[in-house]
């Protein structure tokens, strides 16, 4: 039957093709505002979760005062010399972190940037170039710039990737970039240099050499990540936390999303695009039936019960669904590279994300048509004979 009486659903839908081309807009509408929001939440993730993902280390040791990797506080070096006598403990090692001030070599103008210093002979992230470059980090004041910046660094990327130094200023204090390497922007902050520990502590020399950013230890084989980390906390003073690695992501994650109203606000809007999306289709439909009343009381004069009804109105939503899914589905695919290529963030579309707000789509147009059947309830044939 529900083949049988698709015809009827569409020829009432396409009777009037204005309202049936607004209808499939507005539903499109939503899917992209939805499928966005998804992807600028996604992205909001992945950037901030970047470096941790890429941390060489099987667990990781921050400060308790540690918000997120933007803003680690510090504890106590010696506390990785203990960890390293921790039984399945195969090494530890420090990272530096700081947001810092730096001359544009482009602009000259002075923007904030995300420093990271590490041992060179202990490359800390997991980056074919910096494994390669690591030994010219050993001389003074030199530094690497991250190929993913912002715009306003094309040129001095240029310049780099040619082979050529920049001179330029970090903290007041005289640096050198010497080439790249490619992490990626996040929402603390649009670029990144790294260098040596001993030139990190140069530029910020309010960070003495005995206190660490974060800590990483790498575990023998065989060793389990969770039974260490808690066992290293249970020998370890209070000015510090243990995380396996898949826990640290977790924390920046919860951080962003529970501490921010960044997270908030896209979660926000995929709320809201549901909402709009059920309005108009509401709106779409209960016009059609209001305009049909009179055949839909007709045909329940001629014997058809509510539920051959119900089924037209809900094969017209199942229709308008999939009709505006599929433009609004194309048209954020596209929205997602422009956007990827404007921030240079990770918002990548991801297919499986896109089939469940298809899903959602059709909940959200169902939610549409069961408001609207009350209306249809009360079509009565005595009313127009």
């Amino acid at each position: 039957m529900i083949i049988r009486d698709i015809p009827l659903a569409w020829q009432q839908l396409i009777r009037q093709k204005t309202r049936f081309a607004v209808a499939t807009m507005g539903i499109g509408f939503s899917v992209i505002l939805i499928l966005v929001q998804l992807g600028f939440k996604n992205a909001l993730f992945d950037a901030n979760t970047l470096i941790p993902t890429l941390i060489q280390s099987d667990l990781v040791m921050i400060s308790p005062q540690a918000k997120n990797f933007g803003n680690l506080s510090s504890f106590p070096r010696r506390r990785l010399f203990q960890a390293q006598n921790l039984a399945g403990v195969e090494s530890t090692a420090p990272l530096y972190a700081q947001l810092g001030s730096w001359r544009n070599p482009q602009t000259k103008l002075k923007a904030p940037i995300l420093v990271l210093g590490f041992n060179p002979a202990q490359v800390a992230l997991n980056i074919p170039e910096l494994e390669q470059q690591a030994p010219l980090l050993q001389g003074s004041d030199i530094f690497l710039l991250d190929r993913l910046s912002a715009k306003e660094y094309k040129q001095a990327i240029d310049e780099l990737d040619k082979g050529e130094k920049l001179t330029t200023e970090l903290q007041g204090r005289k640096i050198t970039v010497v080439g790249l390497f490619t992490l990626g922007g996040s929402f603390t902050a649009n670029t990144h240099l790294v260098t040596s520990d001993q030139n990190f502590f140069r530029a910020f020399s309010q960070q003495p050499p005995s206190s660490v950013n974060l800590g990483l230890v790498k575990l023998k084989d065989g060793s389990d990540p969770v039974a260490t980390a808690r066992a290293l906390e249970a020998i370890l003073e209070n000015d510090v936390k243990v995380f396996t690695k898949a826990e640290y992501i977790n924390f920046e994650k919860n951080y962003w999303q529970n501490n921010t109203s960044v997270g908030f606000i896209f979660s926000f809007g995929v709320v809201i695009g549901f909402v709009v999306g059920v309005i108009i289709v509401y709106q779409i439909i209960y016009g059609d039936v209001l305009d049909h009343i009179a055949e839909y009381a007709t045909l329940k004069a001629m014997g058809y019960r509510n539920i051959y009804l119900f089924g037209v109105v809900f094969q017209q939503v199942l229709i308008l669904a999939v009709a505006g899914y599929i433009p609004g589905a194309l048209i954020s695919f596209g929205l997602y590279n422009f956007l990827r290529n404007v921030t240079n963030l990770p918002i990548i579309f991801a297919f499986g994300e896109a089939f469940e707000v298809l899903i959602l789509t059709i909940i959200m147009c169902l939610i549409s048509g069961t408001i609207t059947l009350q209306k249809l309830r009360s079509a009565d044939p005595a009313e127009i004979f």
